[in-house]
Protein backbone atom coordinates (compact mmCIF):
# COMPACT_ATOMS: atom_id res chain seq x y z
CA UNK A 1 0.00 0.00 0.00
CA UNK A 2 1.37 3.46 -0.76
CA UNK A 3 0.43 6.69 1.31
CA UNK A 4 -0.11 9.60 -1.61
CA UNK A 5 -2.66 10.69 1.34
CA UNK A 6 -2.12 11.82 4.79
CA UNK A 7 -4.90 13.08 6.84
CA UNK A 8 -4.29 14.55 10.03
CA UNK A 9 -6.01 15.58 12.95
CA UNK A 10 -5.31 18.54 14.98
CA UNK A 11 -6.73 20.09 17.99
CA UNK A 12 -4.94 22.92 20.36
CA UNK A 13 -3.21 20.30 22.79
CA UNK A 14 0.85 19.78 22.48
CA UNK A 15 0.24 16.43 21.54
CA UNK A 16 -1.43 17.21 18.51
CA UNK A 17 1.08 19.80 17.62
CA UNK A 18 3.70 16.52 17.65
CA UNK A 19 1.48 14.22 15.80
CA UNK A 20 1.38 17.28 13.11
CA UNK A 21 5.31 17.35 13.05
CA UNK A 22 5.08 13.63 12.48
CA UNK A 23 2.53 13.43 10.44
CA UNK A 24 4.20 16.20 8.41
CA UNK A 25 7.75 14.53 7.98
CA UNK A 26 6.12 11.19 7.22
CA UNK A 27 4.08 12.97 4.10
CA UNK A 28 7.32 15.08 2.89
CA UNK A 29 9.17 11.83 2.92
CA UNK A 30 6.81 9.94 1.03
CA UNK A 31 5.82 12.91 -1.40
CA UNK A 32 1.93 12.49 0.02
CA UNK A 33 -0.94 15.18 -0.26
CA UNK A 34 -1.56 16.24 3.20
CA UNK A 35 -4.31 17.17 4.87
CA UNK A 36 -5.79 19.04 8.18
CA UNK A 37 -8.66 18.21 10.04
CA UNK A 38 -9.95 19.67 12.99
CA UNK A 39 -13.68 18.71 14.67
CA UNK A 40 -15.32 21.00 16.97
CA UNK A 41 -17.29 19.50 19.37
CA UNK A 42 -20.44 21.02 19.60
CA UNK A 43 -21.28 19.75 22.82
CA UNK A 44 -19.08 21.82 23.98
CA UNK A 45 -19.81 24.78 22.84
CA UNK A 46 -22.23 26.70 25.73
CA UNK A 47 -20.96 29.48 27.94
CA UNK A 48 -22.96 31.74 29.95
CA UNK A 49 -24.05 35.13 28.26
CA UNK A 50 -22.85 34.00 24.51
CA UNK A 51 -24.76 32.32 22.06
CA UNK A 52 -24.11 28.53 20.95
CA UNK A 53 -23.44 29.91 17.37
CA UNK A 54 -21.20 32.94 18.35
CA UNK A 55 -18.84 30.32 20.12
CA UNK A 56 -18.68 27.70 17.23
CA UNK A 57 -17.32 30.77 15.04
CA UNK A 58 -14.85 31.58 17.26
CA UNK A 59 -14.22 27.95 17.36
CA UNK A 60 -14.13 28.27 13.60
CA UNK A 61 -11.63 31.05 13.27
CA UNK A 62 -9.51 29.39 15.96
CA UNK A 63 -9.12 25.88 14.33
CA UNK A 64 -8.40 28.17 10.99
CA UNK A 65 -5.64 29.75 12.76
CA UNK A 66 -4.66 26.36 14.30
CA UNK A 67 -4.33 24.89 10.52
CA UNK A 68 -2.34 28.11 9.08
CA UNK A 69 -0.32 27.47 12.44
CA UNK A 70 0.97 24.10 11.58
CA UNK A 71 0.73 24.68 7.72
CA UNK A 72 4.13 27.26 8.28
CA UNK A 73 5.78 23.59 8.87
CA UNK A 74 5.66 22.76 5.46
CA UNK A 75 7.62 23.35 2.60
CA UNK A 76 6.26 26.12 0.35
CA UNK A 77 5.59 23.44 -2.50
CA UNK A 78 2.92 22.23 -0.37
CA UNK A 79 -1.01 23.53 -0.22
CA UNK A 80 -2.80 21.42 2.58
CA UNK A 81 -6.07 21.10 2.36
CA UNK A 82 -8.13 22.16 5.57
CA UNK A 83 -11.02 20.57 7.20
CA UNK A 84 -13.15 21.95 9.85
CA UNK A 85 -16.29 20.48 10.56
CA UNK A 86 -18.84 20.77 14.14
CA UNK A 87 -19.31 17.75 15.19
CA UNK A 88 -17.79 14.41 17.22
CA UNK A 89 -14.56 14.78 16.49
CA UNK A 90 -13.82 10.94 15.70
CA UNK A 91 -17.14 10.63 13.78
CA UNK A 92 -15.54 14.06 11.19
CA UNK A 93 -11.73 12.67 11.15
CA UNK A 94 -13.47 9.56 10.04
CA UNK A 95 -16.09 11.24 7.78
CA UNK A 96 -13.03 13.15 6.40
CA UNK A 97 -10.95 10.40 6.23
CA UNK A 98 -13.55 8.52 3.86
CA UNK A 99 -14.47 11.74 1.58
CA UNK A 100 -11.56 12.77 1.01
CA UNK A 101 -10.42 9.98 0.70
CA UNK A 102 -7.04 9.44 2.70
CA UNK A 103 -4.82 6.55 3.28
CA UNK A 104 -3.45 7.19 5.96
CA UNK A 105 -4.87 8.90 9.32
CA UNK A 106 -2.18 10.56 11.92
CA UNK A 107 -3.16 11.45 15.36
CA UNK A 108 -2.10 11.88 18.71
CA UNK A 109 -2.94 9.66 21.85
CA UNK A 110 -2.89 10.64 25.63
CA UNK A 111 -2.74 7.28 26.20
CA UNK A 112 -4.83 7.29 29.26
CA UNK A 113 -6.24 4.59 31.34
CA UNK A 114 -8.87 3.66 33.53
CA UNK A 115 -11.14 6.10 35.00
CA UNK A 116 -9.95 8.86 33.35
CA UNK A 117 -10.38 7.26 29.46
CA UNK A 118 -13.80 6.41 30.98
CA UNK A 119 -15.00 9.80 31.80
CA UNK A 120 -12.50 11.55 28.91
CA UNK A 121 -12.97 8.47 26.22
CA UNK A 122 -10.47 8.42 23.19
CA UNK A 123 -10.96 9.86 20.54
CA UNK A 124 -8.00 8.28 18.89
CA UNK A 125 -9.53 4.71 19.91
CA UNK A 126 -12.99 5.21 18.16
CA UNK A 127 -11.20 6.27 15.21
CA UNK A 128 -8.96 3.34 14.52
CA UNK A 129 -11.74 0.87 15.23
CA UNK A 130 -13.86 2.97 12.99
CA UNK A 131 -11.48 4.77 9.96
CA UNK A 132 -11.94 3.37 6.18
CA UNK A 133 -7.80 3.13 5.72
CA UNK A 134 -4.40 2.51 8.42
CA UNK A 135 -4.31 5.00 11.55
CA UNK A 136 -0.78 5.90 12.76
CA UNK A 137 -0.96 7.04 16.61
CA UNK A 138 1.05 9.10 18.24
CA UNK A 139 1.80 8.97 21.59
CA UNK A 140 2.64 11.83 24.27
CA UNK A 141 6.37 12.35 24.50
CA UNK A 142 7.76 10.99 27.87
Amino acid sequence: MSFRRVLIAVDGEPLAAHAAEIGIELASSLGAEIAFVHAIDPGLSQAPGITPADLIAEAEREGRRLIAGFSQLLPRTHAPLEFIHVGKPASEIIRTAKEWPADVIVIGSHGRHGIQRALLGSVAEAVMRHAPCPVLVIRARE
